[in-house]
C-alpha cells in the first residue's frame, strides 16, 4: 500500500510507521518538528525511518495548506493515517492557540484535502479525553461525549465531528479511534512513565495526581499498532441497514465509524508505580497531590467494537510493558538522543 501519515517524528506515529515499512507498504512521513518536547527524540525517530526502503520524509506543519497538499499530492495514498497533533491535556491550560492550529485547522486542511485526494481509507487518531465528565464507565463509543474537560479534548471531538460531515457529504471512509493511555519505548517524555522512570532512575520524587486514586486503562504501544494495522482494511461504508448500524460502530448516514483501543482493564496508578519500580528494581519516592485540573479520575474503555470488528484486544500486562520501557530507556534512548 501507499500510505501517508502524518506525525511520523511522533511516538506513535514513528511506531506505525516502522510497522508498516516492515511489512513493504511505501510510507510518507509528515510531520512538523515542533518543540513541545525534546526535539533530539524527534530527530532520532526520523533517522530509524529514513533507513527504511519506502520511506519518505516531509517536514512541514499541518497549517501550511499548500505544503500538506503538495505532499499528499505526491504520495498518492491509498489509505491516510492522521496522527499529528498538539497533544497533552495539561499543555491545552497553558498554549491554547497550539491546539487550535494544530488540531482544528490542521485537521480541518488534511481532511479538506482528502476530499479531493479520495484515499480509500482515513483513519484518524482521537483520545479518550474526549469522554470528559461522562460518569458511566467504561466508556463505549455509543455514549455522549459533550462535557471535554480540557481543551485538547474539546479539539479532538471537533475534529471527530468535522470528519463525519466530511464523511456525509463527500462519502471519504473514515475511522476515528480513541487511544487510552499509551505507553512504551520511544515515547513521550511527558507521559507518565516516562517522567516516573526518570525520577526513579534519578533518586527524584514523583508527584502522583488525584492522590494517587485515579485508574486509566494502560495500552501498550505495540497493542495499539496491531490494533490500527487490523483496522486498516476495515473501511466503514454507509449501512444499507440501519437496525445493524450501532452494531457495526457505524453512522447511520455516514460511512464512518468510532472504535476505542484499549483493553477495558483499568489499573490504579499505585500499581503502574509498582511495576516501573519492580522494572527498575528501587523504590519510588512519592509526592500525593490533588487532581490537577482538566484531569479525570478514572478512564477505561469497552472494548466490544474493536474486538467484534478485529478479532483482537490489547493484552501486554502493565509489568511487561514497563519492563520493556526500561530496558529501552536504559539502553536505547540516553544513546539514541545524544546521537541525534
Amino acid at each position: 500500500m501507499r500510505v501517508f501519515i502524518t506525525g511520523t517524528a511522533g511516538f506513535i506515529g514513528f511506531h506505525l510507521a516502522r510497522r508498516l515499512l516492515g511489512e513493504g507498504h511505501v510510507v510518507t512521513g509528515y510531520d512538523g518538528m515542533t518543540a513541545y518536547y525534546d526535539l533530539r527524540l524527534k530527530r532520532a525517530r526520523s533517522a530509524i525511518l529514513a533507513r527504511a526502503p519506502g520511506f519518505i520524509g516531509v517536514t512541514g506543519m499541518l497549517e501550511d495548506r499548500e505544503a500538506l497538499e503538495r505532499a499528499v499530492e505526491a504520495s498518492d495514498p491509498e489509505v491516510v493515517i492522521h496522527l499529528a497533533a498538539q497533544a497533552g491535556v495539561r499543555h491545552s491550560i497553558d498554549n491554547p492557540g497550539a491546539y487550535i492550529a494544530s488540531n482544528l485547522v490542521g485537521s480541518w486542511n488534511l481532511l479538506d484535502i482528502c476530499r479531493q485526494a479520495r484515499p480509500g481509507h482515513l483513519l484518524l487518531a482521537s483520545t479518550s479525553s474526549v469522554y470528559g465528565a461522562n460518569a458511566k464507565v467504561p466508556f463505549s463509543e455509543t455514549d455522549r461525549a459533550d462535557e471535554p474537560m480540557s481543551l485538547y479534548a474539546a479539539t479532538k471531538k471537533s475534529m471527530e465531528a468535522m470528519a463525519h460531515s466530511q464523511a456525509h457529504i463527500h462519502g471519504v471512509p473514515t475511522t476515528a479511534f480513541r487511544f487510552f493511555t499509551v505507553y512504551g519505548p520511544w515515547g513521550r517524555p511527558d507521559m507518565a512513565m516516562f517522567r516516573f522512570t526518570d525520577a526513579i532512575l534519578k533518586g527524584e520524587p514523583i508527584d502522583l495526581y488525584g492522590e494517587g486514586r485515579m485508574q486509566r486503562d494502560f495500552t501498550y504501544i505495540d497493542d495499539l499498532i496491531e490494533a490500527i494495522v487490523r483496522l486498516i482494511p476495515l473501511a466503514p461504508a454507509l449501512p444499507a441497514d440501519l437496525s445493524a448500524a450501532a452494531e457495526a460502530g457505524l453512522s447511520p448516514i455516514a460511512p464512518f465509524r468510532v472504535v476505542n483501543i484499549g483493553s477495558g482493564r483499568p489499573i490504579g496508578l499505585m500499581d503502574f508505580v509498582a511495576a516501573i519500580e519492580a522494572a527498575i528494581g528501587r523504590k519510588a519516592e512519592t509526592r500525593l497531590l490533588p487532581m490537577q485540573p482538566g484531569d479525570v479520575p478514572r478512564t477505561y474503555c469497552a472494548p466490544d467494537l474493536l474486538e467484534r470488528l478485529t478479532g483482537y484486544l490489547p493484552s501486554t500486562p502493565v509489568a511487561e510493558g514497563a519492563h520493556h520501557f526500561v530496558d529501552w530507556f536504559r539502553t536505547e534512548y540516553s544513546a539514541a538522543v545524544e546521537g541525534a
